[in-house]
């Protein structure tokens, strides 16, 4: 009986839809807009995180060794580094290697690199590169630097000085900034969404008051408020399922000319991203989708059945 009854309202549901013709439709179109602005935040979203980790990864703190430091010391140091959990990778650079880089950097510097020709020793220790996992773990590493641990590893006398607090105003920044980013996000979204679901919730409603007169009979023969309810909640789960399909149509070209254009601008292809992200992006969108029309549905038929 509950498999026949549900088919029943299923029925019902798609019936209601076909008959509120333009309307149905209007109630469409709402919800479309709804999860376009839904998929512009996921995009953005995306653009943001690429720009800010690009920015993340070119922030590092840089350990200074003093000329002709022990390499067995220096490796020793890099592999209690790597042990630390907030570090994500640390590289090594020789010596030779540092002094190389410097004459490549100082080519064209010919006071620089003559100077560097009379002196004839390497006046350039070796260094190691350490990148964090997050922004804000760079503070634990430097204090991992300054603790006992360095005496221990017998590392402190050969350390000529470690750049995290000529970085530091610059990590502090860029931490505030993605903090901030992320706030920002999540606030507009949520304001978004709220604006987008009233205004769902006034279509819907109007598709709802056209049957009211239907509700009112219904109520008077007995049908309880599942059988009263459920086709409108099946009507605005559907108003979900074909506005994420158009939307999807809608932002497959869209994203196809900006990943020819505007690549260089954004920094990211962004019909790359839509095509490696296209399940996640059609589930959220179907469940928001479905969710919108189902709540709008269920908060605008309420009123009739309180009645």
């Amino acid at each position: 009986m509950a498999i026949i009854a549900l088919k029943r309202i299923i029925k019902a549901g798609f019936l209601n839809f076909k008959r509120s013709g333009i309307v149905s439709w209007a109630a469409v179109l709402v919800v479309t807009i709804t999860l376009s602005v839904i998929t512009l935040i996921i995009f953005l979203q995306a653009v943001l995180h690429f720009s800010l980790n690009q920015i993340k990864d070119k922030v590092d703190v840089t350990i200074y060794f003093t000329v002709n430091a022990p390499e067995d010391k220096i490796m020793l140091l890099k592999s209690s580094l790597e042990k630390l959990p907030e570090v994500a990778q640390v590289s090594y650079t020789s010596a030779d290697e540092a002094l190389k880089l410097f004459r490549d950097r100082h080519s064209n510097d010919y006071p620089t690199i003559q100077a560097l020709d009379e002196i004839g020793d390497n006046p350039l220790g070796a260094y190691l590169n350490v990148k964090a996992k997050e922004v804000s773990q760079y503070e634990n590493i430097a204090n991992f630097m300054k603790s006992d641990n360095m005496l221990v590893l017998g590392s402190a006398s050969i350390i000529d000085k470690v750049n995290y607090h000529q970085n530091k105003l610059v990590i502090d920044r860029l931490n505030t900034i993605i903090s901030g980013a992320q706030k920002l996000g999540f606030l507009v979204t949520l304001i978004l969404v709220i604006i987008s679901m009233i205004i769902t919730f006034n279509t819907i409603r109007l598709t709802i008051f056209i049957s009211k007169e239907e509700i009112g009979v219904m109520r008077l023969v007995g049908a309880s408020k599942m059988h009263v309810r459920g086709p409108f909640l099946i009507e605005g789960a559907i108003y979900g399922i074909i506005a994420t399909i158009i939307t999807l149509a809608i932002f497959w070209p869209a994203t196809a000319w900006l990943g020819r254009n505007m690549t260089d601008f954004l920094g990211i292809n962004m019909y790359d991203y839509y095509l490696s992200s296209f399940f996640q992006i059609f589930a959220i969108l179907l469940l928001s989708g479905i969710i919108l029309g189902i709540i709008s549905s269920f908060l605008a038929i309420r009123k009739y059945l309180n009645k």
